[in-house]
């Protein structure tokens, strides 16, 4: 535990980066942007319940969890290509989800294209059941740090502030965790923007509007069913 203010005295923001090959980090932020607390979550039959944990620690807290929310429960039909949707061709694999399309097309990060479920890898699966988990108790999101990172660039004031404990088991693991929750933290603010969820299958949340957004992507296709 870092030191600053007990958990669960005001609202906090918790990012969690997951994993499969090792623990997932976490990162609780305050308001400030201070760093008040960051760990690592197991990815074995212990995960339910240390997260029920953290939620207890933290009901006040929004979680931003980077990763799929569900995988798809089918092919997807649509395809944005040219500055326009057309049908899936056959020839094409139909993995990806609305959320990533959009973020695909502004060129702020590339996706890992969420699959059937049976063609998740295991990581994903873990993300899966991280939002299970969260779903139940807390309200929670999904985030994309590389997308962040590229929206906050050029942001000239200091947006973190936070010590390098819990970061050794991986760095950049940790540093995207908080990253997570500096999203969550600049959503919730009212700063951030929210893209995706015309298929159904969940949105991703950023920490700053797209600048000159393509419209078009935004909205998926009428004729397309979840």
């Amino acid at each position: 535990m870092l030191g600053g203010v007990e958990p669960g005295l005001e609202k906090s923001f918790i990012g969690i980066d997951v994993q499969s090959a090792r623990r997932c980090p976490f990162a609780v932020i305050d308001g400030s942007g201070r760093l008040t607390n960051s760990g690592w979550l197991p990815v074995n039959s212990r995960l339910e319940p240390e997260i029920a944990a953290l939620v207890a620690s933290y009901p006040n807290a929004v979680f931003g969890v980077d990763s799929p929310r569900v995988a798809r429960p089918s092919l997807r039909e649509w395809y944005w290509r040219r500055g326009k949707w057309r049908p899936r061709r056959a020839s094409e694999v139909g993995w990806g989800r609305h959320c990533e399309v959009v973020v695909k097309a502004h060129g702020m990060a590339n996706p890992q294209w969420t699959p059937l479920e049976t063609k998740a890898p295991e990581w994903m699966l873990v993300g899966f059941r991280i939002f299970a988990a969260l779903t139940k108790a807390a309200t929670v999101h999904e985030v994309f740090p590389t997308a962040s990172y590229n929206m906050l660039e050029a942001a000239p004031e200091a947006l973190l502030t936070m010590s390098f404990e819990s970061f050794r088991p991986g760095p950049k693991d940790m540093l995207d965790a908080a990253i997570g929750a500096l999203t969550v933290r600049e959503f919730e603010s009212g700063r951030g923007s929210e893209v995706g969820g015309g298929d159904g299958l969940g949105t991703i949340i950023l920490p700053r509007p797209i600048p000159n957004p393509i419209e078009a992507v935004l909205t998926w296709p009428d004729s397309c069913a979840p």
